[in-house]
């Protein structure tokens, strides 16, 4: 692990910004499937759906549970969301429990002791590198995967209001993971990618797949052509959804991938809902982000997915603002069910206590550390 050797410059244009104060997210633009490119450091507006979200438990990534068929209709009745607004002030309170408290603990160098195997902290606007540690190593990346699949998605300008059918084809017979999303059920190629973004939905994410022109094999090739023009090299996909270990890349080039990912408003609008309510067969579902930070009023967050699988261990990527900052923030192969949210608060309280010490060293109050 290392600083660069511009953090001390980087800290000082930190120190005379005020913190940022969070829970702000981009509109989405609904008009057409046309994404509109916003400028690189423009900062994200409130996000139209901000309610808590349960910890993430909710992805169940690796069990096994019985299909039922149903189609899944979404319907948005006003006094029928009246209805859950207890059992959402509950899952406030638990998400909010859910997002760990740390401090800014640092080791002899006066690192942040972060405990993912591999990461890169840099500052989106300018590209410096603050943080980093096996950065250039190639992993699996698991359902961070999904992140290039909306773009792929949304750089065809398909029909965001079709309709597509999830078939036995969506099923994961790979890893056998669980959905709520069961066979036969219909929604629009929006709700597809907002379940994929949000709920990490695997079948939500094969099934844009399977209705791409051309069928899952272009898609992936369209996958791998757009890594190739974003200059990802360590970069490969073999599927949409991230179950297959083969999608590969490294902390290096996900920071590029997140960094291109923030200009599509639906994907900082859908990656950052906090949760999305739908029915089925006339009852309630519920779908939940599994990121808890997106919650949290303590962050700003523009880009945010997870990722787990066995090969890959828990992944989180995310675009935050830090300091009035756009900082991209790439954690891979964390252990423990909160390590990789622990290592986004202790890099938080980190570049925050450095600020403040080098604004008290500006003033003559303090050494600089």
């Amino acid at each position: 692990m290392k600083i660069r050797n511009t953090v001390l410059a980087v800290l000082s244009v930190f120190a005379v910004a005020s913190l940022a104060t969070g829970g702000a997210h981009a509109a989405a633009q609904r008009a057409s499937a046309k994404q509109a490119p916003v400028a690189k450091g423009a900062a994200p507006k409130k996000a139209v759906v901000a309610k808590a979200a349960k910890p993430e438990k909710a992805q169940r990534e690796t069990k096994v549970v019985t299909n039922r068929a149903g189609r899944f209709v979404q319907v948005r009745k006003p006094s029928r969301l009246a209805a859950f607004k207890g059992r959402q002030q509950a899952m406030a309170a638990v998400a909010h429990r859910a997002v760990p408290a740390v401090s800014a603990e640092v080791d002899n160098d006066g690192n942040p002791l972060l405990q993912s195997a591999a990461f890169m902290i840099a500052d989106q606007a300018t590209g410096n590198v603050i943080l980093e540690k096996n950065s250039d190593a190639v992993l699996p990346i698991a359902s961070i995967t999904k992140l290039m699949t909306a773009m792929v998605v949304l750089d065809a300008r398909l029909g965001l209001n079709d309709l597509l059918t999830i078939s036995q084809d969506d099923v994961d017979t790979l890893r056998g993971s669980s959905s709520h999303v069961p066979v036969g059920t219909e929604l629009s190629r929006e709700d597809m990618l907002r379940l994929a973004l949000m709920s990490s939905e695997n079948r939500a994410s094969a099934a844009l797949a399977r209705n791409y022109p051309g069928g899952v094999p272009a898609f992936v090739a369209a996958m791998n052509r757009k890594a190739v023009s974003l200059g990802l090299r360590d970069t490969r996909f073999s599927d949409s959804t991230g179950l297959n270990s083969a999608n590969v890349s490294s902390a290096r080039d996900l920071v590029k991938m997140v960094s291109a990912a923030s200009r599509y408003p639906l994907i900082r609008e859908f990656s950052t809902t906090a949760n999305y309510l739908v029915y089925l067969n006339g009852r309630p579902r519920q779908f939940n982000n599994t990121n808890a930070l997106v919650s949290s009023p303590d962050w700003q967050i523009g880009v945010s997915k997870t990722g787990f699988i066995n090969e890959s261990g828990k992944c989180l990527v995310m675009q935050a603002w830090l300091l009035n900052k756009p900082m991209i923030i790439v954690l891979l192969d964390s252990f423990g069910r909160f390590t990789r949210v622990a290592d986004a608060q202790r890099v938080k309280r980190w570049l925050e206590s450095a600020a403040a010490q080098q604004k008290l060293a500006s003033q003559g109050r303090g050494p600089a550390t």
